[in-house]
């Protein structure tokens, strides 16, 4: 935390949190409510806000217990962002009391919650004195202990019944910043050398990636500005690759990326290999960000504002050498990263979006020549999104075959498919990959 940090109150900051809670609890993406937080206090807020979403289940279930009916809304957001950030002396952020004291502050100094602060000072000093038998009695309640709701929770059990609580365990830790070097601008020794002479340590991660050991703003990284370097996970890497490997690289490819926003994927495309794009995106304001990200590199690409499930409506009618479907998800595979996922997402979501990628797979396959390949990709690490849409598709369409692909990729380490070990990758988030040949007619 930095000294500007540090000179701001921290009721301020709790304030902010508990308002940022409180979106995301009205169905609002953690990036949104977070972009709304003034500038001097977004840094720290950003860095609260998900630890609270990481212990989100503890506080609540701690809350149940020192309130049986839960107080109005500001209230309760701002008691459950004390809550999730004291629980546990280890990684609190401050010292306990001190959060405590600068909660009932901040109670105090908000219209919406100060005629329930003395309700918010009693329970939270309740909790100090009874800490250790209120959490104990938490233990008991599998939400308080994984932090992610029941249904989550059972639907990784129940996919991965070796595995699910290393899953959990993962989706609760911190991610790391890891980078993709732009193979048309240097290498990645060359890049860990360059990062080493300004100080900065990392190590090699894939083909192309580069693990920072500890997470910069992007604007201090070398090359960063002038497209050198792009933040992009090391499992999200490895579409490009496996998409144009074994293509005739002699001949100027035809590849769609369907459903491209933020365009990560798609630079990585160009990167990798002189073939023509065409990126899609139904919505036109993430085509803007297609548009800044190849800016940015000093790529060009074909940037259509579309619904890849509608072909009629912006295929030219030349089939596709390769294609890429990045396929709408519940995302799933990157909790880690985006900690209000998990709260986000409802159970019906699943069956819904599963509905939404078989559409997309089915569109996509007629516009894809013979002999052509489309990589189908999730960041989930839920079966109905990966493995059984594959084979369902694969069992009512003859024409494609399936050739070696990762599959799914689980969001920690020792626990990914044999075909793309550990140390090939690094540390990475959850994914799920499967390459489709078109057979020849």
């Amino acid at each position: 935390m930095d000294l500007k940090e540090q000179q701001i109150p921290l009721w301020r900051q709790l304030q902010a949190t508990a308002s940022v809670l409180m979106d995301i609890r009205a169905g609002i993406s953690g990036t949104a409510a977070i972009a709304g937080v003034s500038a001097e206090l977004k840094p720290g807020v950003q860095s609260l806000v998900f630890h609270v979403l990481r212990s989100l289940g503890r506080a609540e279930a701690l809350r149940q217990l020192l309130a049986s009916r839960a107080p109005r809304s500001p209230a309760d957001a701002l008691l459950c962002t004390a809550l999730a950030l004291a629980w546990r002396d280890i990684d609190a952020p401050y010292e306990v009391f001190t959060l405590v004291n600068q909660a009932v502050e901040a109670a105090k100094r908000n219209p919406a919650t100060q005629a329930q602060a003395s309700f918010i000072n009693a329970c939270l000093r309740r909790f100090l004195r009874e800490r250790d038998s209120l959490v104990a009695h938490t233990d008991q309640n599998p939400v308080a202990l994984w932090n992610h709701p029941k249904w989550w929770i059972e639907r990784v059990q129940k996919d991965w019944p070796n595995d699910w609580q290393a899953i959990l365990h993962a989706n609760n830790s911190h991610a790391p910043m890891t980078l993709r070097v732009n193979a048309k601008k240097t290498n990645v020794q060359s890049y860990l050398q360059a990062l080493r002479d300004v100080g900065f340590d990392g190590v090699q991660a894939g083909e192309s990636g580069v693990t920072l050991a500890q997470a910069k703003p992007v604007q201090v990284l070398p090359g960063f500005l002038s497209g050198v370097v792009s933040v992009q996970d090391s499992a999200a890497q490895l579409a490009a690759p496996l998409l144009l490997k074994g293509l005739n690289s002699n001949a100027s490819l035809r590849v769609l990326d369907a459903c491209a926003a933020p365009g990560g994927k798609t630079a990585h495309l160009l990167e990798v290999a002189d073939c023509q794009v065409t990126a899609l995106d139904v919505d036109a304001d993430r085509c803007v960000r297609i548009h800044e990200t190849l800016g940015r590199l000093g790529l060009a690409a074909k940037v259509l504002v579309a619904d890849a499930a509608k072909p009629a409506a912006w295929w030219d009618g030349q089939v596709f050498d390769a294609i890429l479907l990045d396929a709408p998800c519940s995302a799933s595979g990157i909790v880690r990263r985006h900690p209000d996922v998990r709260w986000l997402r409802r159970e019906s979501d699943i069956a819904q979006l599963a509905v939404i990628q078989t559409q997309l797979l089915k569109a996509l396959w007629s516009v894809l020549k013979p002999g052509g390949r489309l990589l189908y990709c999730t960041c989930s690490v839920f079966r109905a999104e990966g493995e059984n849409q594959v084979q369902a598709f694969l069992a009512s369409n003859k024409a494609a075959t399936l050739l070696p692909s990762p599959g799914h990729l689980l969001p920690t380490n020792g626990l990914n498919s044999k075909t793309v070990p550990d140390n090939l990758i690094g540390d990475h988030d959850g994914f799920y990959y499967a390459l489709l040949e078109k057979n020849p007619a």
